[in-house]
């Protein structure tokens, strides 16, 4: 097949200056952190909500923490929009699963104040095909499936549209949903949750699915049929991050943990083998993400 398309422009850059707003809502088991002891020495566990906690390299990461006396207890959820009340409620000390514009998002819709204290990623997002093998191969009138969460919603349709399977009104931007999607276009769009996107590839012609979701419905980049560029500098809102609550955000214990996730070399090469080897990994530093999120933030609120 032909190589995917990488996609640049106008999308990514409209998409850096406008966000959606979303009421997120979600709820989680409860629970709480205890002290432990080994070996005489006082163990601090810390509980982190991800999405997609069968990727090997947690327990990499589980066992580097534990090597540097920190106990961590990874909780699963199954979407996107449970860790970040399950945070703000303290059921959880941290969570690792979202980029910057999901959580100004949620930030402004709950009036939260989640921070992020560290990066983890950016992962391109991608059209995947089971009946095509070339973008220039879909239909006129086939139906893409999207994610159905407003900022990775509109993501995704910039990605359409920069395949040249969409037009958006006023050239799109991350308020950008399936109603702004211009007549005439050359394919129909249906927004799905997130988690339905890879498994329902059988009843459409492609569908843009989040990375999460990608190496565990066993696609693979034979089945990549376009995405948009992480190097871009307007993609810098999607770069994924550890949060915590405001008053955690320098605590060592937590900042330690962001540490050995990004300088754990097997850590690391796991992150990268369950996504397909499409993460690029990064070590932004934090006052560059709290600047994000902040300008994410108030860009929502002028919107309002």
């Amino acid at each position: 097949m032909s190589k995917p398309t990488i996609l640049r422009g106008k999308g990514l850059a409209a998409a850096a200056l406008a966000l959606p707003l979303a009421l997120l809502l979600g709820a989680c088991a409860g629970g709480s952190s205890d002290p432990a002891a080994t070996d005489g020495a006082a163990t601090e566990t810390v509980r982190i909500g991800v999405v997609g906690a069968g990727d090997p390299y947690w327990e990499t990461y589980t066992e580097a923490a534990a090597a540097e006396g920190i106990e961590v207890e990874i909780v699963n959820f199954d979407s996107y929009d449970q860790p970040n009340p399950a945070l703000s409620a303290g059921e959880l000390d941290l969570n690792q699963f979202q980029h910057i514009i999901y959580l100004a998002t949620y930030n402004v819709a709950a009036d939260d104040d989640l921070q992020p204290i560290g990066a983890t990623a950016i992962y391109p997002l991608g059209l995947y095909s089971t009946k095509y093998s070339d973008v220039d191969d879909i239909a006129d009138g086939d139906t893409i499936a999207v994610p159905n969460d407003e900022s990775n919603q509109a993501r995704a349709l910039l990605v359409l549209q920069s395949a040249g399977l969409i037009e958006l009104k006023d050239g799109g931007s991350i308020f950008s949903t399936v109603a702004d999607i211009e007549d005439g276009s050359k394919v129909n769009v249906e927004a799905v949750a997130a988690d339905f996107t890879a498994s329902s590839l059988p009843d459409f012609a492609g569908a843009v699915v989040n990375n999460d979701f990608v190496a565990k419905s066993g696609l693979t980049s034979d089945q990549l049929l376009a995405q948009d560029d992480p190097a871009d500098e307007s993609a810098f809102p999607y770069i994924n991050i550890f949060a915590a609550k405001a008053e955690d955000a320098e605590n060592p214990t937590y900042l330690k943990l962001v540490q050995i996730y990004q300088e754990t070399q097997a850590v690391q090469d796991g992150v990268v083998e369950a996504s397909s080897g499409t993460a690029v990994l990064l070590t932004t530093p934090v006052a560059d993400l709290v600047t994000s999120l902040t300008d994410t933030e108030d860009s929502i609120r002028a919107q309002q």
